[in-house]
């Protein structure tokens, strides 16, 4: 089915600028949608008129020049993918005055004049600094991260799909909790910010969340707990966010375990991991990711610079990229009112 919009052609900063040549790469930790988000970033540039270069291992292959042209066939297949076919590392080198240079010699070589970024916070100030530095190359970035803690959009990419994944699990571990009458501390991903955990614990029914800001104190949990057994629930479910100030899901549990008597409760302990990190892109981000990198190819070509494409309310807006950095994201007061409610 082919699409013709010929709105899109009487956008005169839209198709004006001439022929641009932008660098792509992906950066941090990888979140499912991030090829849907390459292939959007490729086959728009390439709708305009404009080239796409993907650099591979992100600032590390920034420095080391290792890119590759990057067309729309070169694309196709890659939107039920997990993970990046840019592959992503983080580079220490790149924030010092060195690679920095590097990376901008290699650019300049190829007449590169501006660079997009998936990836995280940590990414972007990577991507501010070396605008600052260089502000003859444009930056923009696109939120892929899982933990959802970036200012500026309701939802980052890959987040929905880590959800579901967490929930999944869930579902299978409170399976064995019912069969066997366990407590099962899981813990979860999400780095210091509570929405992956407070999300699922939620949906997934559990007896208690544990994220970072609120802290909960150990001996309400205990309590809480405790309550639940005598009112006759064998098996609980408690969901812990691995940067909970009192630590991961292991002690927390020893923690639980030396304050109640040994044969209360058959404790046992789950850490997802990365598992969180991988799988196909649900289709909730497989559309995210594409509208981004829709909106970041045209806020180039529009001549924007040192921002953050996201979404809000279910539409594309622009973040100032220090300001996206610098703002914290703290979970909804009302999740965690509807979560203590709800597991009573």
């Amino acid at each position: 089915m082919a699409f013709c919009i010929p709105e899109l052609f009487n956008q005169p900063n839209l198709m004006q600028n001439g022929t641009k040549k932008i660098g792509l790469l992906t950066s941090g930790g990888d979140a499912p949608g991030m090829n849907a988000c390459i292939r959007a970033v490729v086959r728009t540039a390439e709708y305009y008129g404009h080239k796409v270069f993907g650099f591979y291992r992100g600032y590390a292959g920034l420095i080391e020049n290792e890119m590759d042209a990057l067309t729309s066939r070169s694309v196709s297949n890659i939107i039920q993918r997990g993970g990046t076919i840019l592959q992503t590392a983080r580079s220490k080198e790149f924030m010092t005055p060195k690679g920095m240079e590097e990376a901008y010699e290699n650019l300049k070589a190829e007449r590169i004049d501006s660079l997009i970024v998936i990836g995280g916070d940590g990414s972007f100030k990577g991507a501010l600094e070396f605008n600052k530095r260089y502000p003859q190359i444009s930056v923009i970035g696109i939120p892929g991260t899982i933990d959802n803690d970036l200012y500026g959009t309701d939802y980052t990419i890959g987040y929905a799909t880590a959800v579901n994944t967490v929930v999944e699990a869930l579902d299978k571990i409170r399976d064995t909790a019912s069969s066997h009458n366990r407590l099962f501390f899981v813990e979860v991903m999400g780095r210091d910010a509570g929405f992956i955990a407070l999300a699922t614990g939620l949906s997934g029914g559990a007896e208690a969340i544990l994220i970072p800001d609120p802290p909960t104190d150990i001996d309400d949990l205990v309590e809480a707990l405790k309550d639940s057994y005598r009112r006759k629930k064998r098996s609980s479910l408690v969901i812990v966010a691995e940067g909970d100030e009192r630590g991961g899901a292991i002690e927390i549990s020893r923690m639980v375990k030396s304050k109640v008597p040994e044969d209360l409760f058959d404790i046992r302990v789950t850490i997802l991991g990365h598992i969180q990190r991988g799988g196909a892109p649900c289709c909730q981000d497989r559309v995210l990711a594409s509208r981004l990198g829709v909106a970041a190819v045209e806020a180039l070509i529009d001549d924007k610079n040192a921002i953050m494409v996201g979404m809000k309310q279910n539409k594309v807006e622009y973040t100032d990229l220090e300001y996206a950095i610098k703002h914290n994201v703290t979970v909804d007061p009302e999740m965690i009112r509807i979560a203590k409610m709800l597991s009573l």
